[in-house]
């Protein structure tokens, strides 16, 4: 059985996400030709890396019995010239680019705080976007 079925027709951009027992949407904007009903799909994959992201930060802050009463990520994806990149390997084309904020809030040292953002970098999301993605795509 698969993680996620995505349905849409041909009349537009919308489209029905069921992941496990959950029922989403997606689509695009209006002024990209969309109707609106939910989250463009660059949307939802910084969704998936916030909510990843939050749940490991938390998680770790939880085992160590650290005071951590609340975890905010806010995401931006987008795209820039590689020549522009002073810490990326290539240099040529566009690379897309995600700008990760994450405030944690309660009574955290410095120490805790750097390393929780540590391992904020740590969760198995970040890991995926990072590593080498073989996606197989077939008609079946």
């Amino acid at each position: 059985m698969p993680d996620v079925i995505v349905r849409g027709t041909t009349t537009g951009f919308a489209q029905q996400i069921t992941a496990s027992a959950h029922r989403l949407a997606a689509d695009e904007p209006v002024a990209a030709g969309g109707t609106d009903t939910g989250p463009n799909p660059y949307e939802l994959l910084l969704a998936a890396l916030g909510a990843c992201t939050s749940m490991t930060v938390a998680m770790y802050a939880r085992r160590k019995a650290w005071p951590l009463e609340n975890v905010t990520v806010s995401l931006r994806h987008f795209r820039e010239h590689a020549a522009d990149c002073r810490d990326c390997e290539t240099k040529e084309g566009l690379l897309d680019r995600i700008d990760c904020d994450i405030e944690l809030s309660g009574r955290l040292t410095a120490e805790q705080k750097q390393r929780l953002l540590e391992m904020a970098n740590k969760c198995p999301v970040h890991r995926t976007l990072t590593s080498e993605i073989d996606i197989r795509t077939r008609a079946v």
